[in-house]
């Protein structure tokens, strides 16, 4: 019996201690316990947790390189984000952001920023001193346009607003020379702008579902284009110009498929007839008739 106690006694101890042990670690140090490396890089992850806003302990941790607190129900984002000036990577997918703080423009070491899913109606001036963003997504919320600062965006490479309120291509994209993917799918753009021709390395571009009804000749000498998705606008006729898009080399379906995405749209009777001539035949069969005309 006494040896049993004895156990037990010596058991409860070693629990006290180790509870008193984790009082003593600060709750900076707790929190710390859960970051990782990959990659060379110290990460934390938050993700799914419930929060309504980031731990006040976070931003003791000025080491972090990536932090992910998507799929919270964060409202703000305090302007104490300055301090972690070591970020290369910032998730904030899927909260319930209505901005973000302009102190984000602190950030100089930020390369990639996601911010989809939130209710976000506007982006501070401040995020064009952010000048080493590589990727930058703030699709799913309700822009209407984009700050003229953005223009500094000079090494962006990817860049969503898909699914946002707006109406008119926002003149810093234009100046985003570093483009090779530009997703502006369920806006209301009425146009592309003649400007579109500076963005020489652009690759995908994607504004299906949007009020588009007719494409400048410009949008042409964008030759290393891979993936152009008109589909769902009122788009009736295509410039003679467009056989220049050879890296255009099929007619495609499924959103992600690069080619040629238009048949969706109140095209005029000969250049469907064209068209619907069979999937590469038919673009093929454009082209040419392009190039004759």
């Amino acid at each position: 019996m006494g040896g049993k106690h004895s156990k037990k006694s010596s058991e409860e101890d070693m629990k006290r201690q180790a509870r008193k042990n984790e009082e003593s670690i600060s709750s900076a140090e707790r929190i710390r316990q859960h970051t990782t490396k990959q990659f060379g890089q110290i990460v934390l992850s938050l993700a799914r947790r419930g929060m309504t806003e980031p731990p006040g302990e976070l931003w003791e941790l000025v080491e972090l390189e990536k932090l992910n607190l998507s799929l919270n129900r964060i409202r703000a984002m305090p302007s104490t984000i300055a301090v972690l000036q070591n970020l290369v990577v910032l998730n904030l997918w899927g909260n319930q952001l209505a901005s973000l703080p302009p102190e984000i423009g602190q950030l100089r070491k930020l390369r990639v920023l996601f911010a989809y899913r939130n209710h976000l109606t506007e982006v501070p001036e401040e995020l064009g001193k952010c000048t080493k963003l590589e990727v930058l997504s703030l699709a799913n919320n309700q822009i209407t346009s984009l700050p003229a600062s953005l223009s500094t965006l000079t090494s962006l490479r990817k860049l969503n607003l898909s699914h946002n309120r707006i109406i008119h291509v926002p003149g810093c994209v234009y100046a985003m020379k570093s483009l090779v993917f530009l997703h502006m799918a369920c806006n209301q753009l009425e146009n592309i702008a003649d400007q579109i021709q500076a963005l020489t390395d652009l690759k995908i571009l994607i504004v299906e579902g949007n009020c588009i009804h007719t494409l400048p000749r410009v949008l042409c000498f964008l030759t290393r284009l891979e993936l152009l998705n008109l589909d769902f606008n009122d788009i009736k006729d295509v410039p003679s110009e467009m056989h220049q898009l050879s890296r255009l080399e099929r007619l495609a379906c499924h959103p992600l498929d690069k080619g040629l995405h238009i048949l969706h749209n109140p095209l005029q009777k000969h250049v469907k007839d064209l068209l619907e001539g069979g999937l590469e035949g038919g673009l093929t069969a454009l082209y040419n008739y392009l190039k004759s005309s």
